[in-house]
């Protein structure tokens, strides 16, 4: 049987960054992956037929990895800072928030909420949240610290508005306007299925989509999410570590040894340590134990369009409102009513969702022939738990897209049908990923893109937050605490849990 110093369970981004630390540091590591090609949900793809385009098809986006791992690794990688974070349709107008132009996102507030008070509310509080993402993002890689010193780190009134408190409340007091308060809450549901009035869960999602690398921006990865995942196996190989794709694990035992299967048929090797970058749900069926599933919701739509729709507001350039996050549907009575629908099982009437075009930032993931021609479109839907998917998957799915486009079409000037393009053999170019197609497709149990409820950044208890009931088995991937999203914390913390043990 052969022997490694560490084997990594599953591929995808986080359990290449623990690979790359690893090796770099002299250990004999094997990363064992079941697909073809490694980087789990970071991946790019040619979604339609003989249309010569690279879409990021499941993450989309980059905040939460930290650009020391991307130093330590030498990743090359680039990542565009978006010029508009984003704009939000209301009525024949809408809210534009411009990276580079205070006056000009201060004369939208102005425009749409019809004073100054909630632009002067939304500096103070992004103001709040700037610092601590300052003060925050540095933990993330290292040992959790005890919650009484984040409170002291972050200060009374940001533990209050972010920890303390659900985090609707902080904003219904802060904020007047229904538009504005939506756009804040829209971070607190990314993935989760939550009451952002009641439920604390909802203030974690939101904690993680605002402190990435200390400034909490999104960036675009140039060339598709792929590039990242690309970026990280070279690194993992160039430092010296093993990766076998095809090799599907079927169990993973306490004392190290891991059994896979792959094209030869079924073989066992042995490490030191385990590091396991899979939902907890397929750890425990790898261990042969019962298995808690939770629940994704969310529903993935992308696009290739061969125009930009018009918008309803003349005044602003769709390339400019396409380019960051595109709003849709998600005022905070929209958000309460989708919510209160999906509660009950029904796909919400008119489902908030959030479009980007990442072609307008990096038109390199278009083929040469398309440049010009046409416009990739990711469209993100909230409040789409996995349960409104069991009975029936196809008509669901059909009835989330009719629902979504419905949605869409009611914010912009004419229907986001007519902008489709058309692949060779006659289909238009869209793809839906339900939760419930997430965990047939991607392996992920409930469709949950975190893995399982996201934790907060500290622990009374210290250590890592990689740790299992096992010794010689650790968690490398989202589940670690504070490993949510394509981050690459949780393959930096369980590396370093070895290195410095």
């Amino acid at each position: 049987m052969s022997a490694y110093d560490v084997i990594v369970a599953g591929g995808g981004h986080n359990g290449l960054v623990a690979a790359a630390y690893l090796a770099q540091a002299g250990r004999r590591v094997l990363v064992l992956e079941r697909h073809e090609h490694v980087g789990g949900l970071a991946i790019s793809a040619q979604a339609f037929p003989g249309v010569d385009v690279r879409l990021s098809r499941y993450s989309y986006l980059v905040s939460l990895l930290p650009s020391k791992i991307a130093r330590d690794l030498g990743l090359d990688l680039e990542l565009r800072r978006r010029r508009y974070a984003s704009y939000t349709p209301k009525g024949d107008t809408g809210l534009l928030v411009d990276n580079e132009d205070d006056l000009r996102t201060a004369a939208s507030f102005r425009h749409v909420t019809g004073g100054e008070s909630d632009h002067e509310a939304w500096r103070r509080f992004y103001g709040m949240v700037a610092e601590v993402a300052r003060v925050l993002a540095p933990t993330l890689l290292e040992p959790l610290r005890p919650q009484a010193e984040i409170e002291r780190m972050v200060g009374p009134e940001a533990w209050r508005d972010l920890f303390g408190r659900p985090i609707g409340e902080s904003v219904a007091e802060r904020f007047a306007d229904d538009t504005v308060r939506g756009v804040v809450l829209t971070d607190a549901l990314i993935g989760t299925f939550a009451d952002p009035d009641t439920d604390l869960l909802a203030n974690r999602c939101f904690l993680y989509h605002v402190i990435g690398d200390g400034t909490g921006e999104w960036n675009v990865p140039v060339g598709g999410m792929g590039a990242v995942s690309g970026a990280l196996e070279a690194a993992a190989r160039r430092a010296g570590a093993e990766i076998r794709t095809g090799a599907e694990i079927v169990g993973i035992d306490p004392s190290g040894e891991v059994t896979f299967r792959d094209g030869a048929g079924e073989h066992a090797v042995r490490g030191g340590h385990v590091l396991v970058n899979l939902p907890p749900a397929v750890l425990d069926r790898l261990m042969g134990r019962p298995a808690t599933v939770p629940e994704g919701a969310q529903l993935k739509v992308n696009m290739v369009l061969t125009r930009l729709p018009r918008l309803k507001d003349a005044t602003v350039d769709p390339g400019a409102a396409f380019s960051g996050t595109f709003h849709i549907n998600e005022g905070r009575d929209q958000l309460a009513r989708a919510y209160e629908q999906a509660a009950r099982g029904e796909i919400p009437e008119l489902p908030p969702a959030e479009v980007y075009c990442h072609s307008l930032t990096d038109p390199s993931i278009l083929g040469p022939g398309l440049r010009g021609r046409a416009e990739t479109m990711t469209l993100f839907g909230l409040h789409m738990p996995a349960r409104l998917f069991r009975k029936n998957p196809e008509k669901a799915r059909k009835m989330a897209l009719d629902a979504t486009f419905a949605s869409i079409n009611a914010v912009l000037a004419e229907p986001i049908e007519d902008c489709l393009l058309t692949a060779p053999d006659g289909t238009l170019c869209v793809e839906v990923k339900t939760p419930v197609d997430l965990e047939t497709d991607a392996g992920l149990p409930g469709g949950h893109i975190f893995h399982t409820d996201l934790s907060w950044p500290y622990a009374e208890s210290g250590g890592w937050g990689v740790d299992t009931e096992h010794e010689r088995i650790l968690l490398c991937g989202a589940a670690a605490r504070r490993g949510g999203g394509v981050s690459g914390i949780g393959g930096h913390n369980a590396a370093m849990a070895l290195l410095t043990a």
